[in-house]
């Protein structure tokens, strides 16, 4: 491959990550126009369009997200070897998941998980499947995933397990009105976490329940439950003190608690390339079964 075709592709894939044309070509310190016709290029070698050419800017097609998934990792290996890591320079780290098990589990250990001055760590909020397609185009470095990742060129270990708990403030247990006349917040108009609870706990649909408030954040419903809204079903490691205080209780105590696993999910081979991102998913993974 000569020299000019590597140079496509990287402008290619630094397009891609920074999701613009002039981000891209800014990044690789080019003229925009520079950019473009390097992506035009590329796009006559293989015979394909990379990317839609929108008013808004520019938007990877689908051959084109495959493509970026393919070079990633061989393109970074590159710039590696070309531009090691100089001893004492800061390394920063992005790391996708949950805003709710970022905010609750990892941040407040942020210093153990980064475990010095040369690792910076970006978070980065989201649901599973939209930060592991980030990862996978390498715009991200490692994503806790409450799903097990299905994209080719994805590597996987499990790292924890969510045990869901039905809850609500003391006044509506100590009144002892039957769980189906309670009202319920949930995450989703569809009861998401609550009706998985319940089909597993009781063997049927939450049908009856009724519904009180929809609040797309588990910390949201905590604070709501605490008010004494209703009752909900949240992970246990969200409601620890809510339980420990006495500002929660628990509903009802299954035999066995329906259980979540959570994913340390990072690029095949990453791991092994890169020793300070390896370093912070060891301790990553210390501090979250600590």
């Amino acid at each position: 491959m000569a020299a000019h075709d590597l140079d496509h592709l990287r402008t290619f894939l630094t397009v891609l990550r920074a999701g613009s044309m002039s981000e891209g070509a800014r990044l690789l310190g080019l003229s925009q126009a520079t950019a473009s016709s390097h992506v035009q290029a590329l796009e006559q070698q293989l015979g394909f369009r990379v990317f839609e050419r929108t008013p808004g800017g520019v938007v990877a097609t689908p051959r084109g997200v495959a493509l970026g998934r393919r070079i990633a990792a061989h393109l970074d290996a590159l710039d590696d070897v070309y531009a090691p890591t100089v001893a004492g320079e800061t390394v920063t780290i992005d790391l996708g998941g949950a805003a709710e098990f970022l905010s609750e589990v990892v941040a407040p250990r942020l210093d153990e998980v980064a475990g010095g001055s040369d690792v910076a760590l970006r978070m980065r909020f989201g649901l599973a499947e939209p930060l592991l397609d980030e990862l996978a185009s390498g715009a991200i470095d490692l994503v806790i995933s409450s799903v097990r990742p299905v994209q080719r060129g994805l590597s996987a270990v499990p790292l924890y397990d969510e045990e869901f708990v039905l809850v609500a403030a003391p006044a509506w247990r100590d009144d002892e009105r039957p769980l189906d006349t309670i009202p319920v917040l949930a995450y989703g108009d569809e009861l998401p976490i609550v009706r998985r609870y319940w089909r597993s706990v009781f063997g049927h649909r939450p049908d009856g329940l009724t519904l009180r408030a929809v609040l797309p954040d588990l910390r949201a419903i905590r604070a709501a439950l605490v008010a004494g809204a209703g009752m909900s079903v949240l992970p246990r490691y969200l409601v620890e003190r809510e339980l420990e205080s006495g500002a929660l209780v628990v509903l009802h105590e299954p035999e066995f608690a329906p259980l979540n696993t959570l994913y340390l999910v990072t690029r095949t081979g990453e791991l092994e390339r890169r020793p300070r991102l390896r370093a912070v998913a060891d301790r990553l993974g210390e501090v979250v079964r600590g």
